[in-house]
């Protein structure tokens, strides 16, 4: 039996998804070590998270959703790198994706809309940090052109293990 495909959009986040981002990003903080945040956010709380990132300038928010529902799939960043002003064309860049929309390319295509977004933008290199293992986010990242640059071990503890995060570095 054929599986049905839904048609996904990538368009920028606005505040109206703040409560589906919320909820997204809270089941990777409880069930997962892929972010190293350790309590579940409210929708106020995370609200500065959304506003730090509007539709044009360096630091932008990606949502794929459903064509059909606007069910919200998934989402990508660009965030300040770090925030020394030395460090302003350089950018952190994540995808987060619905545990049930996986593996069917809604990252990739996040991936793609946050990079045409930010081809204009005076940006020199992008980096993204994995929380290892992770497997298909590292394929990902390579796919975009990232490349390994270094693994920081046992940096991060979460659910009473330490975790190492594996550094990739892109040219923008």
């Amino acid at each position: 039996m054929p599986t049905e495909r839904t048609e996904v959009q990538v368009r920028p986040g606005v505040e109206a998804d703040l409560d589906a981002l919320t909820a997204l990003y809270n089941h990777y903080v409880r069930e997962t070590a892929i972010t190293f945040d350790t309590a579940i956010f409210s929708p106020e709380e995370r609200r500065p998270w959304l506003l730090s990132h509007p539709e044009d300038g360096p630091h932008r928010l990606m949502v794929a959703t459903t064509a059909d529902s606007q069910e919200i799939l998934g989402y990508s960043t660009s965030s300040p790198f770090r925030m020394k002003p030395a460090y302003a064309t350089s950018v952190e860049t994540t995808v987060y994706v619905a545990p049930d929309a996986g593996g069917r390319g809604v990252g990739t295509l996040l991936y793609a809309a946050l990079f045409e977004a930010l081809s204009g933008e005076d940006l020199h290199r992008a980096y993204a940090g994995i929380a290892l293992p992770n497997e298909a986010s590292a394929r990902l990242h390579e796919r975009f052109g990232f490349r390994h640059v270094g693994t920081h071990r046992e940096v991060g503890r979460k659910f009473g293990r330490y975790w190492d995060v594996a550094w990739y570095e892109r040219p923008l």
